[in-house]
């Protein structure tokens, strides 16, 4: 699980407490009966409550997504056919967390969810990120795809906020964020064989590598 930013934390806590601490000099300012001076502070600490807030929530919402900054391994799959399009993969993720997964089809199929910040978001530590989606099996013929057992299964992990589902609930997060996209790619899964999927800022790519098979 990748963690909240650390300038995104920061902005939160400053925001919060610089907040809090109008407030308060407002709430005083009027029991003196300055009410201009009182109104302000609230005001402003409301409005940098709300601030704080914005900054916590994005920064929860993008814990599990991993930060891009170049091309970088998200995934170890090794394949194991089991019988006539059916195949067995185990899957070792990039923070060590493993799954397996029993797969109906000619190709494994692998997706994901990338997030492209605008610069100045980055200056609170919001970066081009991405997170695994989904895998499935995947048939040559257009008939099997059709016709045959569908087989595709989750690689996203639980949160209680999404960012992406935060950009698409609120659209006033469009000046932060400057593109959203899926990116999926798949090989053949016919023979024993590993694979990494790898991430670039220009999407999903699948290379095959000469590695243990951990079973």
């Amino acid at each position: 699980m990748g963690e909240m930013p650390p300038l995104t934390a920061l902005a939160a806590l400053l925001a919060g407490l610089i907040s809090v601490a109008l407030l308060v000099a407002g709430v005083l300012a009027l029991r003196r009966r300055h009410f201009v001076a009182g109104m302000t502070g609230a005001l402003l600490g409301l409005l940098l409550l709300a601030l704080a807030a914005l900054c916590a929530a994005l920064g929860v919402s993008a814990q599990g997504y991993r930060a891009l900054t170049r091309e970088e391994v998200a995934a170890t799959l090794w394949m194991r056919p089991s019988g006539v399009q059916i195949f067995e993969v185990d899957v070792l993720f990039s923070d060590a967390r493993s799954r397996r997964f029993v797969l109906a089809g000619d190709q494994f199929y692998v997706d994901a969810r990338i997030l492209k910040w605008h610069p100045w978001a980055n200056l609170l530590g919001l970066h081009t990120a991405y997170e695994l989606d989904r895998i499935s099996g995947r048939y040559l013929r257009l008939e099997d795809e059709r016709d045959k057992p569908r087989t595709l299964f989750s690689l996203a992990s639980e949160r209680p906020l999404d960012i992406f589902s935060l950009r698409q609930r609120f659209r006033w997060l469009e000046p932060l964020v400057d593109a959203e996209y899926g990116s999926a790619t798949f090989a053949a899964a016919d023979r024993p064989a590993t694979f990494e999927v790898r991430v670039s800022t220009t999407g999903l790519l699948v290379r095959e590598v000469e590695a243990p098979d951990p079973r």
